[in-house]
């Protein structure tokens, strides 16, 4: 007898702190994790766009996802990290985080999937997807959505 096949699948997300909220990425879009180090600013682009940073003789645009997201300006720490995602048709692109917390493995089958109202006054939608981890909820992050630039949205 064959066993019947569902969609689900397991998944690896990189849960992460913005301020009191975890939200998770996709791990088959981090490149890199590094420490936070020296931004080169860049005259006459978004706030968000906090510079450039050079990793290993590459140049890469570094954005602040509390500024994007329309939070409060990033306090970097100890904890504080750049994560390199690499998203299919965009350029290697850093975002500040606060802290990296762990590699959560779950199956898609536990995801909520977000539906908006197009009528919504939500200009961005940042998350595509919730799943719960014990008593926490984690936001999965829409990087198609992160990594466009909506200033005019």
């Amino acid at each position: 007898m064959e066993e019947l096949r569902t969609d689900s699948e397991i998944m690896q997300f990189i849960v992460i702190k913005i301020g009191p909220e975890q939200f998770g990425i996709d791990i088959k879009y981090v490149d890199n994790i590094v420490r936070m180090q020296n931004i080169t600013r860049v005259p006459k682009v978004q706030d968000y766009l906090k510079g450039v940073i050079n990793l290993r003789g590459e140049v890469l645009p570094v954005v602040s996802l509390r500024l994007k997201m329309e939070l409060e300006a990033d306090e970097y720490t100890r904890a504080t990290r750049i994560i390199i995602l690499k998203v299919d048709g965009y350029e290697k692109t850093g975002i500040i985080v606060d802290e990296v917390m762990e590699v959560l493995t779950i199956d898609s089958s536990q995801i909520d999937k977000m539906t908006y109202d197009a009528n919504s006054d939500i200009k961005v939608n940042y998350v595509n997807g919730i799943c719960k981890v014990g008593d926490n909820l984690i936001s999965l992050l829409d990087l198609n959505v992160v990594l466009t630039d909506r200033e005019n949205a």
